[in-house]
C-alpha cells in the first residue's frame, strides 16, 4: 500500500515536469517575431520577378505619363582647392537623390519595419544622373563603398552616396586678386528628357555646408539654388545648378605682392639722394632695383593662366615697374646734365681766361702810350633805361609768387643736374601717392561685372 502509494506520486510529479518541459519549448518556438528575417522575405517579394528596374517608376499620383520627379540635395563636406590655372576646383559631396517608386510599397508591420536598407543600389532603378561640368570624380570604398539605399513604406526610395569631384570653373580675372569668383556646380539628367524625368531640389534646405569648412585663399561668401533646364537636337533635359561665390583673401597678396612692390618702388628712389657723381652706386642700385622688380613681375604672371585681358595686379606690377625704371632714366638724365653742367663750366673758365688775357694786353697796351680810342657812353640814355627798369618791374609783378617761390628755392641749386634731383625726390612720391589713390579707389570700390563666359 504504501509503495503503491510513492509510486503514484512519483508518476504524477514526473508528469508534471515532462509538461512543463513542453510547455518551455513551445513558448521558445512562439516567442517575438524576428524581424530581420520579415525584412529578408519582404526585400524577395518586392525586388523578386515582378520588379523590372530597367522600367521607370511612374508620375505623381501614379501618372503613367506623367515624369517621375526627382528631389536633390546635398552636403559640401569640404572643398579642397580652387586653381586658377586651370580654372577648376576639388569638392567633396554627400550627395542624396529620393524619388516615389510605388512598387516597392510593402507592408511596416505595425511602423515596427521604419525603412529597408540596401549596399547593393544596382537592383532597383536609379535616375541618370551626371555633373554636366566634370573634369574627374570618384567613389568612396574605404572600409566599404560609401553608398546606401533605403526604401520606405510608402514606396520612398533615397539613396545617398559620398563622392569627391574636380569640376570645371571658368573665371573672369580682371579684379584679381581683388575679385569674386562664380564656380558653378551643374546637375542633369543624360538620357531622360522631362517628359520623363525631372530634377527637383528639395524643400527647405537643398544644399548644406559643414561648418568647419576652411579654404587657403578664399571665402565661401554664400550659395545659390537654380534650375538650368537645357535643350538640345533630341529634346528638353531637366538640369539643376549651384552657384557658390567665393571671395579671394587679400591679405596674402597685400604681404606678398603689394608691400615687397611698394619696398622696391621706394628703394629705387634712394638714387635720387646719393651724390650726382656716384655713378657706380647709383647705377647698380637701378639696375637692382629693376631686375628685381621683372623677376616678381615674371613669377607673379607664373602662377596665373595667360589671359587675353589686363587684370589689375598687371596694373599695379606694370606701374611699379614703370616708376623703378623712371628712376633709372632720370640718373640717366642727371648724367646727362651733369656733363652739360660740366661743358659750360668749361667754357665760362675759358671766357673768363680769355678777358682777364685780353684786360692784361689792353692795360699793358695803355702803359706803352697814350692812344686815342673811340669811347662808348658808360650809361645809356635815361629813358632806355628807365624803360628797361620799368618792364623789369612789371615783369616780377605779374608773376604769381609760387612760381617766384619755386624759381627762389631752385635758385639755390646752381646746377641742372642737382635740380633735376631735387624734381624727383619730389615729383615721384606724389605721382606714386596719386596713382596709389586712383588704383584703389577703381578697384575696391568698383562695382565690376563679375560674369563669367558661359559653359
Amino acid at each position: 500500500m504504501t509503495g503503491s502509494y510513492w509510486f503514484q506520486k512519483g508518476r504524477s510529479i514526473l508528469l508534471l515536469l515532462l509538461v512543463s518541459l513542453t510547455l518551455q519549448a513551445k513558448c521558445a518556438r512562439t516567442g517575438p517575431p524576428n524581424y530581420r528575417e520579415k525584412e529578408k522575405d519582404i526585400l524577395d517579394k518586392i525586388l523578386g520577378d515582378g520588379y523590372d528596374k530597367r522600367i521607370r517608376p511612374s508620375g505623381v499620383n501614379g501618372t503613367v505619363d506623367g515624369p517621375t520627379l526627382v528631389r536633390i540635395n546635398m552636403m559640401v563636406r569640404s572643398i579642397q582647392s580652387i586653381d586658377d590655372v586651370k580654372m577648376e576646383y576639388s569638392v567633396q559631396l554627400t550627395f542624396r537623390e529620393q524619388w516615389l517608386d510605388e512598387r516597392l510599397k510593402f507592408n511596416n508591420h505595425g511602423d515596427r519595419i521604419k525603412y529597408l536598407t540596401l549596399t547593393e543600389t544596382k537592383k532597383v532603378w536609379m535616375p541618370d544622373l551626371f555633373f554636366r561640368n566634370e573634369k574627374m570624380g570618384h567613389f568612396h570604398e574605404i572600409i566599404l563603398p560609401n553608398v546606401y539605399l533605403r526604401i520606405f513604406p510608402n514606396g520612398d526610395v533615397l539613396y545617398s552616396i559620398r563622392i569627391s569631384l574636380t569640376l570645371s570653373c571658368p573665371m573672369n580675372l580682371q579684379l584679381y586678386p581683388l575679385d569674386t569668383q562664380t564656380c558653378e556646380l551643374l546637375l542633369a539628367s543624360y538620357g531622360w528628357t522631362t517628359e520623363d524625368l525631372v530634377f527637383l531640389w528639395k524643400e527647405g534646405d537643398p544644399v548644406q555646408v559643414t561648418q568647419n569648412l576652411h579654404l587657403p585663399r578664399f571665402t565661401l561668401e554664400k550659395f545659390l539654388t537654380e534650375y538650368c533646364n537645357s535643350k538640345t537636337n533630341t529634346g528638353e533635359y531637366s538640369c539643376l545648378k549651384v552657384d557658390l561665390l567665393f571671395k579671394r583673401e587679400f591679405s596674402y597678396y597685400l604681404l606678398t605682392i603689394y608691400i615687397p612692390c611698394c619696398m622696391l618702388v621706394i628703394v629705387s628712389w634712394v638714387s635720387f639722394w646719393l651724390d650726382q657723381n656716384a655713378v657706380p652706386a647709383r647705377v647698380s642700385l637701378g639696375v637692382t632695383t629693376l631686375l628685381t622688380m621683372a623677376t616678381q613681375t615674371s613669377g607673379i604672371n607664373q602662377s596665373l593662366p595667360p589671359v587675353s585681358y589686363t587684370k589689375a595686379i598687371d596694373v599695379w606690377t606694370g606701374v611699379c615697374l614703370t616708376f623703378v625704371f623712371g628712376a633709372l632714366l632720370e640718373f640717366a638724365l642727371v648724367n646727362y646734365a651733369s656733363r652739360s653742367d660740366m661743358h659750360r663750366e668749361q667754357i665760362k673758365k675759358q671766357r673768363r681766361q680769355w678777358e682777364l688775357e685780353h684786360q692784361a694786353a689792353l692795360e699793358e697796351h695803355l702803359e706803352d702810350g697814350p692812344t686815342t680810342f673811340a669811347m662808348k657812353p658808360l650809361m645809356r640814355p635815361h629813358g632806355d633805361g628807365y624803360s628797361i627798369e620799368k618792364a623789369r618791374q612789371c615783369e616780377i609783378h605779374m608773376q604769381p609768387p609760387r612760381r617766384r617761390c619755386c624759381r627762389s628755392w631752385l635758385s639755390k641749386f646752381p646746377s641742372r643736374s642737382k635740380r633735376i634731383d631735387v624734381i624727383s625726390r619730389i615729383t615721384f612720391p606724389l605721382v606714386f601717392a596719386l596713382f596709389n589713390l586712383v588704383y584703389w579707389s577703381t578697384y575696391l570700390f568698383r562695382e565690376g561685372d563679375e560674369s563669367r563666359p558661359g559653359n
